[in-house]
């Protein structure tokens, strides 16, 4: 199977891990979690990033899906403007 360069995890065929990454943001308290237009904001931006591969940032090794779903956590890169 061919990598998708542009995708994130639940587009690929790594259910498994999207699964497990799922789980953890589903346990992730209210107070921890970004609501779901600011995720989905985060996904749209992340998924036109040239850093991203499979579903992990290449600048920080995270899967973007688990990042974005924090409230506190930004983008890696210094000079973005993606109001993450």
């Amino acid at each position: 199977m061919e990598e998708c360069k542009k995708c994130l995890l639940r587009e690929s065929a790594q259910e498994d891990v999207y699964e497990l990454i799922k789980a953890k943001i589903e346990k992730l308290s209210e107070k921890e979690k970004s609501n779901y237009d600011l995720y989905s904001f985060r996904l749209s931006q992340c998924k036109n990033c040239e850093n991203l591969i499979s579903g992990v940032c290449m600048k920080c090794g995270c899967y973007i899906e688990l990042r974005a779903a924090f409230k506190t956590q930004r983008c890696p890169l210094p000079y973005t403007d993606k109001k993450w």
